[in-house]
């Protein structure tokens, strides 16, 4: 592996460090995603039921005792609730786009890695191919074919390098925005759903 990384040159190193980040960033962004993975639904059936109950104090704390978006979403129209129905949209949507802001971390390094490797490994390719050729005019064209054979797949190095660094991190990047997507869309339909509750009278008349 070592032999190939200096075969290509220069240029693979920014390649090779460019997959170091896009491995921790893809391993943090999984950790993250799982640790905040919950049964949206029935995490909401429980937290109506609360509230339905009377127990606003005790539906705030599990959601404060659970660690995913939906969660302080609904802390957050669970704590606002008698407050007018513009006001609760006000505080769920500031939290709600902090929540999208935290989920979207270091996404974009990542998309920056998908583009940019290939494009490094293409220059690296560009630059080998040169030198090939400037050695070739330097020995007046008598060249063994094996030779050139030679200098061109080390040229080639880095464009596969490159593109080997950009396929997985841009199909981890649009696993990650799909995921964000989806988990944004429960939200809004979530805080919907909370507002609306919260707004019905018999609702109101329970909790408060």
């Amino acid at each position: 592996m070592f032999n190939i990384i200096v075969k290509g040159g220069v240029l693979m190193w920014p390649i090779l460090l460019c997959s170091i980040i896009s491995v921790a960033i893809i391993l943090e962004r999984l950790y993250h995603f799982h640790r905040i993975r919950i049964n949206i639904p029935d995490f909401f059936v429980s937290i109506r039921g609360l509230l339905q109950k009377k127990k606003v104090e005790e539906a705030l704390d599990l959601c404060q005792k659970t660690q995913a978006p939906i969660a302080r979403i609904l802390a957050c129209g669970i704590q606002n609730h008698k407050k007018d129905a513009r006001t609760q949209e006000k505080s769920i949507s500031r939290v709600g786009s902090w929540e999208v802001r935290g989920l979207e971390k270091h996404l974009r390094g990542l998309a920056t890695i998908g583009n940019i490797t290939p494009l490094i490994g293409l220059l690296g390719t560009v630059v080998g191919m040169i030198k090939a050729f400037v050695k070739i005019q330097e020995l007046g064209g008598r060249v063994d074919a094996s030779v050139l054979a030679g200098g061109i797949w080390e040229a080639l190095l880095t464009t596969a390098a490159g593109l080997t660094v950009a396929i997985p991190t841009l199909v981890a990047y649009h696993y990650f925005e799909g995921k964000i997507d989806n988990m944004s869309c429960w939200m809004n339909e979530i805080a919907s759903e909370l507002i609306e509750f919260l707004g019905t009278k018999p609702a109101t008349e329970k909790i408060e």
